[in-house]
């Protein structure tokens, strides 16, 4: 291949490893092979009925022509709606964009604020794309560690420190994937203040918000103060909550000369979100939400069900999420003993030999961990959980 074919952009990324697993759980099952993967970051529910029939009845009515670049205004005025409902937080039109997806908003977003060796802070451990996308638009990643000890949370503290002059921005994954933590009033209040005091855009990725468990509710930190307010972007969107993954629906909200570029940028690539699915958000957020909540509670039972089994795996060490529908456990000690080096080795032996697709958490920048989806049906997750044990149990030299 001519050296000079691709772009230096493109040469430096790094493929998604919840993507490539899948992937190859996917092969294995072609094959023949009884895999169960716990890899896919999408609910295993099919999207509510009645959002698939105002879609059906919208290309009915002839709904299949280009709309607005950034959206309808029946759905922006949904969202809008969403927030005033959600989070008591005013946002007018024109500082709501719609998406394909809240990949493609994020992608937006980045492409919109970055210019070269902009800094944008990245606590760990992160979701596998927020530094691919920071790179694609010439920024440059600062990853801060959010320490088990702290439920896998920043402080103020440490964002004072990573703070340069180039500092741009940081994100805010709350609830988190892949962690499911989720931070209090209090700890966005610290973290905001320090944003404030240095000009630093707080990009709040919200897509789990509807996800929650136990006492701790999901807290939009631009819903605390208007000043926040001010120096916030909202990411979100009805993939998560709505189980429309595949709908590729996704939005932002604030600033308006934001907002206005990323339309801008939309309007050269995608035209606009797809005009159907629009119309099964539009659904999704006027209709009925009790499906919303009938999902959420049946992920909240799958986790009671199946945390105490996982945590007591030989070598294994997991905090009990508060969202989201992903388990993080630390596993190094289990990896050791089975006689590897990296938890990436571990996780490959996994799949081969007790054919459980696990995600490696060297993709989320956290060596130690391997993620698991418990967006799968309780039966295979436990059985799921039984294999590791066995392998777990076979392999270490604990055991020996």
């Amino acid at each position: 291949m001519n050296k000079h074919l691709l772009a230096d952009r493109v040469k430096a990324l790094t493929p998604s490893s919840t993507l490539a697993i899948t992937a190859k759980a996917k092969e294995l099952k072609a094959q023949g092979v009884d895999v169960i993967g716990l890899g896919a970051g999408e609910p295993d529910f099919n999207t509510p009925d009645h959002i698939i029939e105002a879609a059906y009845e919208s290309m009915k009515a002839g709904e299949t022509k280009y709309t607005p670049a950034a959206g309808t205004a029946d759905l922006k005025k949904a969202v809008s709606q969403k927030f005033e409902k959600d989070q008591h937080i005013a946002y007018s039109p024109d500082e709501i964009f719609v998406g394909s997806g809240a990949k493609h908003v994020l992608y937006c977003l980045f492409q919109a604020i970055l210019n070269e060796a902009d800094e944008v802070i990245i606590p760990t451990p992160y979701w596998v794309s927020y530094p691919e996308q920071v790179k694609l638009a010439g920024g440059t990643p600062v990853y801060v560690e959010g320490k088990e000890s702290n439920h896998y949370k920043i402080t103020a503290d440490q964002l004072r420190a990573a703070a340069t002059e180039k500092t741009k921005a940081i994100i805010i994954n709350s609830p988190s994937n892949p962690t499911g933590m989720i931070y209090s009033k209090e700890e966005l209040s610290s973290l905001a203040e320090v944003c404030v005091e240095n000009n630093i855009l707080m990009v709040s990725d919200e897509i789990y918000e509807k996800l929650t468990y136990g006492e701790e509710k999901h807290i939009s930190i631009a819903s605390i103060s208007e000043e926040f307010k001010k120096q916030t972007i909202i990411v979100n969107g009805v993939s998560k909550s709505h189980s429309m993954t595949g709908w590729r629906i996704g939005y932002a909200a604030g600033e308006k000369a934001i907002i206005k570029a990323m339309t801008n940028l939309a309007s050269h690539s995608t035209s606009n979100p797809t005009t159907t699915a629009q119309f099964g958000a539009l659904a999704a957020y006027t209709g009925t939400q009790q499906p919303v909540e009938e999902m959420r509670a049946a992920f909240e039972g799958r986790l009671n069900q199946v945390f105490d089994s996982l945590n007591a795996i030989q070598g294994f060490r997991c905090l009990k999420p508060q969202g989201a529908f992903y388990l993080f456990p630390n596993v190094k000690e289990a990896a050791v003993s089975c006689g590897f080096t990296t938890v990436d080795e571990f996780a490959a032996d996994l799949l081969e030999k007790a054919n459980v697709a696990v995600i490696p958490g060297s993709g989320f920048g956290s060596d130690d961990n391997i993620r698991l989806s418990y967006a799968t049906d309780l039966k295979s997750f436990k059985e799921a959980i039984k294999r590791i044990a066995a392998y777990v149990n076979e392999h270490s030299s604990a055991s020996d």
